[in-house]
């Protein structure tokens, strides 16, 4: 099996036609965005970033800084001794680096169009040349799309996209052992949909043109691949046919015959199948393979077996409550000795092997051969599981996250080991006894979503991908400026869990999990009740969604709302529910399966009028009832069948709703926001400039009507002119990243957002609230400045203190910033940042002159006063007061 497909020019010059383009944007609800539209909207946003009035508005980490989130792959640059240089790979994180073992980490790869990362690769012969593939292949139901594959020739210093952009899943990148031009990527392609970008893609001039040199049908991945250690020309390829449905984990089906294992003599010109003793075509889910470097004819398949083992009791649920299948025999670990002439099941059928990899053996499919012992075998699944006797017995090694995706073996010391996995990063020394976990510098928390308490101060809430709920607190003694990054304790919730907090007493916590379950929890006296509404008796159950929507109505707060397919309404705080809807999906029998689907997702009650309540769902239905629940009337007319993320009634206009809808479900990435003022009649574009989709969240600013926040998979923006116009939000370095969820605290001006993957970020919106057209259009202007405290010691060895300088200029242009005291005699002064728009200078409270003290230098700090802040431009000048208290 063979196919050549030449494809010239790097991704650098990707354009596409007028043609094209407006083909694409004519056709409502378009999908499968081209790849080369992607890039174009990516473009967009980087320019508006640079140009935006709030680049300078920064974001401020809030944590968790106690756990960390799914990593995919590891490069270790070797020999190990003489370097200490690890890459991970986040699943949604990005690509981190550290040069001391893990003790620091810092991201290198973080503002591109995806962070999304399947796969992170070193050149052998230079480690400085580093290969990233974008997508992260397990396709878990948050997963995020790729966008092709970059590459960096100064360790990690800068990134080039080389191409392959709508491969959108990259499982692996591998590279020839001496001529680092010769490439090869795995590419699995969509994750929801068919397309011909899968396949096997080779360069032979460093990713400055591709060949794809094996390509099965546009349902079937690459999805591993391995290289001989001795014959760089013989290589071993893995295939999945595989999709994701709305309703349906990845699976097989009767008609599957893509799935299996290829192998090449002559560096890719030609491919044999080399399946002879596996299981059938039809029973092959995703297949991990790896070559024994000490006895490189003998290869391993770690095979996800969908052959039945037994049937399942009656009754018995999987880990999410859903009825179980018959149990299939799971993860299987097959041999060949011969170099894939033939193979052999090397693995005992065991409920040790069912169990392996739980009830998704496809998000792993991950195996190791230790390179000096060709007996001694991992296989990751829910645990890092090791054999010494070539497959025959595993058992799991101890000391780490669940949920196992890379390993690295030491070549020169196969005790040396490194692992990723849903909790971060782990190293042992010992071959696996004892390890070393990276959690606490590493925060790539995959949060849902975010809620808040009405508390002084205040903590947000949000569940995290395969953690559970977690709780931060939202620190604003420092400042405003300055709200610490904190350790997070955990919170009732479960990973896929919505919550609610009364509003008039912070205890209590609600808590809307997995598929629709709910509890509510007095956090004072840990009392907590389930308050799931069941079916009655010979009715199907009510399906909910993965993270089911939850609502506290604005008009009493023991009124609470909770979406299913029905919409349930309780008054006394869930003790008692009420269906106050019919069916709100289109209940479609042959869209029903193993995933609940068809179900409501978002929920919006008027602040104006009780039982003004709108209901969108997951299959891309808009209701409205105007009166309780008695009567619902369906509100979809001008837009299309997407997903809808969220629904927003206004607080300042009974008429308007918000919407946001996403079309990630269909590989579309167009954005999709509506207004409507004639509760929901219809609806009005407004996207405008905002460039690219998925949009996930958008928010009604709770104290400026014209104010709108949106969070999409590559950032987040805001309009002050009710959508007219947006700015990206992307100050304080804040990364290309999947914005979840945010929430704006009415009481304190804080917007938070949740993003999958970096976990959560604050920002002072009070000086967006300033930002009026009379003060835009000024060539200076200088805030107000909050009183700032000197700290215990003078600041010296205790609590800095800083005072935070903000202005905004009319253009760019030179600044210069003086501080003075009552006697006009100048304390302090420097040059300030110079940018159009929002710019902020912190003062460290200390005057010109340094004294010594011990061995280190530091100017002396003011005296309690008050004091004059000067800003001077090329053409104006502005003075403000900030106060110093002792």
């Amino acid at each position: 099996m063979s196919i050549h497909s030449r494809i010239r020019g790097s991704a650098r010059g990707i354009a596409l036609s007028a043609f094209m383009l407006l083909t694409y944007v004519a056709v409502a609800g378009a999908q499968q965005t081209p790849p080369e539209q992607r890039h174009q909207w990516f473009q967009s946003h980087l320019e508006m970033k640079d140009r935006s009035p709030f680049k300078n508005l920064p974001w401020q980490l809030l944590g968790p800084m106690n756990i960390s989130g799914r990593m995919t792959d590891i490069a270790v640059v070797q020999p190990k001794g003489d370097n200490y240089t690890i890459y991970v790979a986040g699943a949604s994180g990005g690509v981190w680096k550290t040069a001391n073992e893990g003790i620091s980490w810092e991201p290198v790869f973080e503002h591109e169009i995806s962070t999304s990362i399947g796969d992170v690769t070193l050149a052998p012969s230079n480690p400085d040349i580093v290969w990233v593939g974008t997508g992260e292949a397990n396709i878990f139901r948050s997963s995020m799309a790729g966008a092709g594959v970059y590459k960096s020739t100064d360790a990690g210093e800068s990134w080039h996209f080389m191409g392959l952009g709508g491969t959108n899943t990259i499982p692996r990148i591998v590279i020839h052992p001496t001529n680092p031009d010769i490439v090869y990527v795995a590419a699995s392609g969509n994750e929801w949909t068919n397309n011909e970008d899968r396949g096997l893609y080779k360069s032979t001039d460093g990713g400055r043109s591709w060949d794809k040199i094996l390509y099965v049908d546009d349902m079937t991945a690459v999805i591993d691949l391995v290289m001989h250690p001795t014959d760089p020309n013989t290589l071993y390829a893995a295939t999945w046919q595989r999709v994701r449905e709305k309703w349906n984990d990845p699976r097989n089906e009767p008609d599957y015959d893509g799935s299996g294992i290829h192998k090449t003599i002559d560096g890719g010109a030609t491919w044999t199948e080399i399946n002879d003793g596996l299981p059938a075509p039809q029973q092959r889910g995703r297949i991990g393979i790896d070559i024994a470097r000490s006895n490189p004819e003998t290869i391993y398949a770690f095979l996800d077996n969908y052959e039945a083992a037994r049937d399942a009791p009656e009754g018995v649920t999987d880990a999410y409550g859903r009825p179980r299948g018959p149990t299939i025999k799971g993860a299987s670990v097959w041999r060949s000795d011969n170099g894939g002439r033939d193979w052999r099941m090397a693995s005992e059928e065991s409920p040790y092997m069912e169990g392996a990899s739980g009830t998704y053996g496809w998000v792993f499919g991950q195996m190791r051969v230790d390179p000096n012992d060709a007996e001694k075998i991992y296989i990751m699944g829910l645990a890092l599981n090791v054999s010494e006797d070539g497959g025959r017995s595993f058992r799991p090694l101890p000391g780490m996250h669940g949920d196992h995706h890379g390993l690295w073996i030491d070549p020169d010391n196969s005790d040396y080991l490194v692992n990723v996995n849903d909790g971060g990063v782990a190293i042992s020394y010992d071959g696996g006894d004892n390890w070393r976990t990276f959690y606490q510098n590493l925060p790539l928390v995959q949060f849902f979503n975010v809620g808040h308490d009405m508390g002084d101060p205040f903590h947000v809430l949000g569940s995290v991908q395969d953690h559970g709920s977690y709780r931060g607190v939202v620190d604003l003694s420092r400042g405003r400026h300055a709200i610490p990054a904190v350790e997070w304790e955990g919170t009732p919730g479960g990973e896929g869990s919505s919550h609610a907090v009364d509003p008039t007493d912070e205890s209590t916590v609600y808590s809307a999990g997995f598929y629709g379950t709910i509890s509510r929890t007095n956090l004072a006296t840990d009392e907590n009740v389930m308050l799931v509404p069941r079916a009655p008796r010979g009715e199907p159950a009510y399906r909910g969604q993965w993270v089911a929507p939850f609502i506290i109505s604005p008009h009493n707060p023991r009124i609470i709302y909770h979406g299913m397919n029905y919409l349930f309404r309780s008054m006394d705080r869930g003790e008692n529910f009420e269906a106050i809807s019919p069916d709100l999906t289109r209940n479609l029998l042959d869209e029903l399966g193993d995933i609940p689907f068809q179900t409501i997702f978002s929920i919006a009650e008027s602040p104006f009028k009780f039982g003004l309540i709108y209901v969108g769902t997951d299959d891309g239905r808009i209701h409205r009832t105007d009166n309780g629940g008695e009567s619902w009337t369906e509100i979809n007319q001008g837009v299309p069948e997407k997903w809808i993320a969220e629904l927003v009634a206004s607080k300042y206009d009974e008429a308007t709703v918000y919407m946001a809808q996403n079309g990630k479900r269909d590989d579309d990435f167009t954005p999709y926001l509506w207004k409507s003022t004639d509760y929901g009649r219809t609806w009005t574009s407004i996207v405008n400039n905002l460039p690219s989709g998925p949009v996930n969240v958008i928010k009604e600013d709770p104290k400026y009507e014209n104010i709108l926040y949106a969070g999409t998979d590559i950032g987040a923006y805001v309009s002050l002119n009710g959508g007219q116009e947006w700015h990206v939000l992307a100050g304080g370095g804040f990364p290309s990243t999947f914005v979840a969820d945010m929430i704006i605290h009415p009481r304190e001006d804080i917007l938070v957002a949740a993003t999958h993957g970096r976990g959560m970020y604050a920002m002072d919106i009070r000086f967006i609230h300033q930002m009026t057209p009379a003060v835009m259009e000024k060539p200076l202007h200088l805030f107000d400045m909050a009183p700032v405290q000197v700290a215990r010691g003078g600041g010296f060895r205790g609590e800095r203190t800083t005072a935070y300088l903000t202005y905004n200029l009319g253009s760019a242009g030179s600044v210069a910033i003086a501080i003075k005291d009552s006697d006009e005699n100048v304390v302090k002064e420097w040059v300030g940042t110079g940018d159009a728009g929002f710019n902020a200078v912190e003062w460290d409270l200390t005057r010109e002159g340094g004294a010594q003290q011990g061995r280190f230098r530091r100017a002396p700090t003011v005296q309690p006063g008050e004091y004059t802040v000067e800003v001077r431009t090329s053409s104006a000048t502005a003075e403000g007061k900030l106060v110093v208290k002792g």
